[in-house]
């Protein structure tokens, strides 16, 4: 479902007309700026499997920072391997990488390390590497890459739109006071049931990302 299609869904529970621009009233930016808030929130509440990614870095010799190109600062990193070296690639922590490479002579090599550091110019997310690199090496970055806002009619909601669509409802509940006779919390109750129904069944496809394991 796209931005436009999910306004007008809004629109439509609320016994409004509906709209062919997402501009065309100020009550459909409004509900446009509630459809934002309710995806958000949605692709905050569970890794679903739509917004699952794979971003890819070939190293280059001597070069340890990089650039998660797409990741728009934006991201959670579920695995990161090197697949040059058929290897797992461990975080560590930016104080631990300091050390290494302010405190002591940096080795070089096949990189085993990873952290965070910094954003580049155009919003991605830089990471460093350690060892630092010594020629290319492809690595794999498997990460939930969560959307930016939604701004053009025909930007897709990738998440489940019903759960979208209900809990901006009920933003739009709660913003008028009463929707005849329904409450903002009526409202929510059914967006949350049904939020909770769709991670449930995406979660089936992922079952050992919900097992606890005592430590």
């Amino acid at each position: 479902m796209n931005y436009l299609q999910a306004i007008n869904k809004v629109l439509v529970r609320l016994r409004e007309r509906e709209v062919e621009s997402v501009s065309e009233t100020e009550y459909s930016v409004l509900i446009g700026d509630l459809i934002n808030d309710a995806n958000n929130y949605v692709e905050q509440a569970w890794d679903w499997s739509a917004l699952r990614t794979t971003l890819t870095v070939t190293t280059s010799n001597n070069v340890f920072n990089y650039e998660l190109n797409g990741s728009q600062n934006n991201i959670k990193v579920l695995s990161a391997t090197n697949a040059s070296s058929y290897s797992k690639l461990n975080y560590q922590t930016a104080a631990w990488f300091d050390e290494q490479y302010l405190t002591y002579t940096p080795a070089t090599g096949s990189p085993e390390f990873y952290s965070f550091n910094g954003i580049s110019s155009d919003g991605d997310s830089l990471v460093d590497l350690y060892p630092k690199p010594d020629k290319a090496y492809t690595l794999r970055f498997n990460v939930i890459q969560r959307s930016s806002d939604l701004i053009n009619e025909n930007d897709k909601i990738k998440v489940p739109s019903r759960s979208v669509i209900l809990l901006a409802y009920a933003k739009a509940v709660e913003e008028r006071g009463e929707d005849n006779g329904q409450t903002g919390n009526t409202a929510y109750q059914t967006a949350n049931a049904y939020l909770s129904d769709a991670i449930a069944l995406d979660a089936s496809k992922h079952p050992e990302e919900t097992v606890w394991y005592s430590v």
